[in-house]
């Protein structure tokens, strides 16, 4: 049994760099999502067109988050 060290520090590398990819998505996309009105209330609510923008940007972040999710499970899954 053979351990290749150059693959599986290449597979490393990839695995950390996702992961800190998807974590500051999703990190803006709470942020956003916060800036849009969603979270606490505010005494002086923003416009309504940065309200849409910071709604739209959060759930573009979250779908990010989601597809790299969905793809990793199919890797899984299909072998």
């Amino acid at each position: 049994m053979d351990i290749n060290w150059g693959t599986l520090a290449g597979v490393f590398a990839i695995s950390l760099g996702v992961t800190a990819v998807v974590v500051v998505m999703f990190s803006l996309g709470l942020a956003a999502w916060a800036r849009a009105g969603h979270g606490e209330p505010t005494s002086h609510p923003p416009g309504v067109r940065h309200q849409k923008a910071a709604t739209a940007i959060a759930l573009l972040c979250f779908a990010s988050c989601l597809a790299v999710a969905a793809y990793g499970i199919g890797l899984i899954v299909t072998g």
